[in-house]
């Protein structure tokens, strides 16, 4: 008996997430006695899984699955699950993995608990730590299914390296037809995924205008963070709408969010809540927004975002 994590992949290679549902489960395993096998689709150098704490990766490579189709890859990982005999399945909390878990708990009959933040408090009874109403609270919650799936809340457990090596071999599932086909997908390549950021850089109406998007982009160039917006800037046009983050967008659960302008309407707090540390940058000192914020600056962003800019370029330039 193991432990199987579902690793994503894009392009070949292994996303942040992946490597943290890793970390996890071989922290989870240690607890259990036991070890963890990954399982990889069409995924390059699955072996460095090893350096994260996997013992065995599973290697599927199928072009049916070159595009994400829920039913085929919750097919794909319960047949890998089945054939580990695995009593738990770790997956992240991308959209990709909360599409898939439904259909994964349905066919492993297994009990599903999204959100998760921490690794058990006990292993029998299987009892885990998640967030609940919207990152307002925490919920300690039994699962009793023979098997168990954790998803894993982003950026709650972090990368931890092992000096472990992992053994891949190939796997060939029983793939099944799906009524759903992928004709093309457009997305930025030369931008930070919101949902692998560390760091987000968000702007709202309080800039005005699509012309003023500058200066968020250059301070997300310097921290080296993903670019986002609320949804009345989506809505307006000013940005796409793949960078609307909230409630009814993006969910964001990075080490750093900075909202520049936008007020904190309940719908985007519920979405951006997971953050670790939140920075408001806003020239209304009642704005909602003041109060989710560990830390806020009362200001005009024309004046405090370019200072913030210099102030970091400085930095980064005396310790280069």
């Amino acid at each position: 008996m193991s432990i199987l994590v579902y690793t994503e992949s894009e392009n070949g290679k292994f996303k942040k997430a992946a490597l943290e549902v890793v970390s996890y489960a071989k922290a989870v395993a240690d607890q259990m006695g036991t070890s963890v096998t990954a399982v990889a689709v069409n995924a390059d150098n699955a072996e460095t899984l090893g350096n994260y704490g996997a013992s065995k990766v599973l290697s599927i490579k199928d072009e049916s699955l070159n595009s994400f189709n829920a039913k085929k890859y919750a097919a794909a990982i319960e047949g890998a699950a089945k054939n580990e005999d695995a009593k738990v399945v770790v997956i992240s909390a991308s959209a990709n993995s909360k599409y898939l878990a439904p259909l994964l708990a349905v066919g492993l009959e297994a009990g599903y608990v999204s959100n998760v933040i921490a690794v058990p408090s006990s292993v029998s009874p299987f009892t885990v730590k998640h967030s609940a109403f919207t990152n307002k609270a925490f919920a300690n919650t039994e699962i009793t299914t023979d098997v168990k799936i954790v998803g894993l809340s982003n950026n709650s457990f972090g990368l931890v390296e092992t000096e472990g090596s992992a053994t891949v071999e190939d796997f060939s599932p029983s793939i099944p037809e799906s009524g759903v086909k992928v004709e093309s997908v457009d997305k930025a390549t030369d931008k930070v995924s919101i949902a692998d950021a560390e760091i987000v850089v968000s702007g709202g109406r309080g800039l005005k205008g699509p012309e003023n998007w500058g200066m968020v982009e250059e301070l997300a160039e310097v921290l080296g963070a993903a670019t986002a917006c609320s949804k009345p800037v989506s809505d307006l046009g000013w940005r796409p709408h793949s960078e609307h983050v909230g409630q009814t967008g993006k969910p964001v659960a990075s080490n750093l969010y900075i909202a520049i302008g936008i007020s904190g309407a309940i719908q985007h707090l519920a979405g951006i809540n997971s953050s670790k540390v939140k920075v408001v940058i806003n020239t209304d000192p009642e704005a909602p927004f003041f109060k989710a914020a560990d830390y806020g600056v009362v200001g005009d962003a024309f004046e405090v975002v370019p200072k913030l800019i210099e102030k970091l370029k400085a930095f980064k330039a005396a310790n280069a």
